[in-house]
């Protein structure tokens, strides 16, 4: 019981530590073994129907972040200084017979065989009924996955005292065309959904953590 209390508050302890870190201290880089753990705790999220329909990439090339600068307003001060910055891109078209819903049944989860037509089926059912067997309600769909991930790394890197911000501020159609350009965006298979920058901060907040109440967020039925 002891242990159990001392881990919740070493959970929290990490929440009221991270803060939307803008800019972070150049000098000083998250070492190779700690950034792992980091996307280890990506990959281990959790995703609707386990499909995990993300793809991390790590832009670490200073010139590819100099292009990217211009198009992404939230990350003026992020870009020049983090340790790591990384693209989070959502999969498209993640139909019930495309080649990852495939992959993710068969290579991946392993399903019985028998079982495979029922889930693709309710998979199907899914998609056509909620998301209207629409484009672009199924990529938002997908994005929003991505943010589990992003969370979950957020607060991985918290609980090892290393900073992070995420970011929604870009022109999206902008830098689609640089990620197409640098051959990583290949085709049709995946679309930008957000980013998140790592390092270590500079300096404190200048004001403590602010959120509402519990009973203002929380009601009980």
């Amino acid at each position: 019981m002891v242990g159990t209390e001392s881990q919740k508050q070493e959970i929290l302890k990490a929440y009221q530590f991270r803060f939307a870190c803008r800019s972070f201290d150049p000098n000083k880089k998250i070492p190779d073994e700690d950034f792992h753990f980091i996307l280890e705790t990506g990959r281990l999220s959790p995703s609707s129907a386990g499909l995990e329909p993300w793809k991390l990439v790590v832009i670490q090339d200073a010139a590819l972040r100099e292009k990217l600068k211009p198009v992404t307003a939230g990350a003026q001060s992020s870009l020049p200084t983090a340790s790591h910055f990384v693209v989070i891109l959502a999969r498209q078209g993640l139909r019930h017979d495309s080649a990852h819903v495939t992959k993710m049944v068969n290579d991946v989860h392993n399903f019985p065989e028998a079982l495979i037509p029922h889930f693709l089926g309710s998979y199907q059912t899914f998609v056509e009924t909620e998301l209207e067997d629409n484009d672009r309600l199924l990529f938002e769909w997908a994005s929003k996955q991505t943010y589990i991930a992003l969370g979950n790394m957020m607060t991985a890197a918290a609980q090892i005292g290393i900073d992070s911000c995420p970011i929604e501020g870009f022109d999206r159609q902008k830098v689609t065309a640089i990620l197409q350009n640098e051959g990583i965006i290949n085709g049709d298979d995946f679309g930008l959904a957000c980013m998140v920058a790592f390092g270590y901060r500079q300096e404190d907040p200048k004001r403590p953590k602010a959120r509402q109440t519990l009973d203002e967020i929380v009601e009980w039925r």
